[in-house]
């Protein structure tokens, strides 16, 4: 994995069946800004609640005049190769260069270069702009496209790499290490999105366990997120949780590198698309946040915060709601109560602990569905 390579544009493909609502009952933070409004709806017909924080936005082209003094260094120094590693990005890089005037001695600069890309979509774009490339990288990773180059030989050559906001700059001391000139550009950079107060909201519901999945499709929204985290004072709480209570999903190898880095592990999809992405979600809730029990007082489903009990809703606090999924999760096995207490962050309070399960117990159809189990603990009566 490698972080040269720029955010992997999601394509949104519909999972085969949308009427459904596999994720009922669960919350899902999304951090992305652009094409934001496709994953969310996508997410919200599935019947999930989302909760949208942009960490990030793409700066407009007409505000990016280093774009246009890299494109013409560029252009001036004739490169022998050039790395493209997104579509958007070569997309993004051509449009800019004409709405300046130099649109076409950027194509004839690129055509007489030999151009290598990270993936089929890096070479669709390549291609619709009327140029051709020489390489592909097997696994879609910058890494692997830099050893293509290393392996034929850069030194005394001129190299351009199409760049991102997130900069691998290994990748770039590699081709520097072994005596090629590296010239580069960032077709697109993140700033700071309108609304700032809701990424810090994001962030407090994420360390409050108030969130199921949290999504990225660009390794420099988590790294805005491990940012305003530090700025807020909750960075430690907020990788704690991630890494305990609140799972992460992203769109490729490229998001989750940051991620990895601070030892959190998310769902990556095999394909890098959204509509992978939301598949894998749905996959892992049901596998591992939905309980279903048959008790004597009835069918129990709970699915993330939505709990129905012979198919009728039942609305639980969240205290009692993290009682009940223990003792769900325990499948009629009795549970300590210092092992509720401690779940619950009671500090042992007898009290606080009994006032929890009396709230559970008067919340529910049938209140019998808890036992005390004298000197023991409590259990669901199965």
């Amino acid at each position: 994995m490698n972080a040269l390579a720029p955010a992997e544009t999601p394509r949104v493909e519909e999972t085969s069946d949308a009427t459904e609502a596999p994720l009922e009952g669960f919350r899902i933070g999304v951090t992305s800004d652009r094409r934001s409004q496709d994953l969310i709806e996508a997410l919200e017909r599935r019947g999930a609640e989302v909760l949208h924080a942009p960490a990030l936005k793409i700066a407009p082209v007409q505000e990016d005049m280093r774009l246009i003094e890299d494109t013409r260094a560029i252009i001036a120094a004739k490169p022998d190769l050039c790395i493209a590693t997104t579509a958007y990005g070569m997309r993004r890089w051509c449009e800019a260069a004409d709405s300046f005037g130099i649109g076409d001695e950027l194509l004839e600069t690129l055509g007489a270069c030999r151009m290598f890309v990270r993936g089929p979509k890096a070479r669709g774009a390549v291609r619709a702009a009327g140029l051709a490339d020489v390489g592909i990288s097997s696994d879609e990773t910058t890494a692997t496209l830099v050893d293509m180059l290393l392996a034929e030989g850069v030194r005394g050559k001129t190299v351009a790499v199409q760049l991102h906001g997130y900069t691998d700059v290994r990748q770039l001391e590699r081709l520097r290490m072994s005596g090629a000139n590296v010239l580069t550009v960032t077709p697109y950079r993140w700033v700071k999105p309108d609304g700032e107060d809701k990424l810090p909201r994001l962030i407090e519901a994420v360390v409050g366990g108030n969130l199921d999945v949290l999504t990225f499709t660009s390794a420099p929204a988590v790294d805005a997120l491990w940012s305003t985290a530090h700025e807020m004072g909750v960075y430690k709480q907020l990788i704690a949780s991630l890494k305990t209570n609140v799972t992460t999903a992203v769109v490729g190898p490229v998001t989750a590198q940051p991620l990895l880095d601070a030892g959190i592990t998310p769902l990556v999809p095999e394909r890098f698309r959204m509509g992978a992405l939301i598949r894998l979600v749905c996959e892992h809730l049901a596998l591992n946040h939905v309980r279903r029990l048959d008790t004597r007082s009835g069918n129990i489903e709970l699915r993330g915060r939505s709990l129905r009990i012979d198919g009728q809703p039942v609305e639980l606090a969240p205290a009692p709601l993290l009682l009940l999924r223990a003792l769900l999760g325990a499948g009629g096995a009795v549970l300590s109560r210092e092992s509720l207490s401690d779940l619950l962050e009671l500090r042992g309070s007898v009290h606080a602990l009994d006032m929890t399960v009396s709230r559970l117990r008067s919340s529910l159809p049938d209140g019998r569905l808890v036992e005390t189990v004298v000197k023991r603990g409590y259990r669901i009566r199965v």
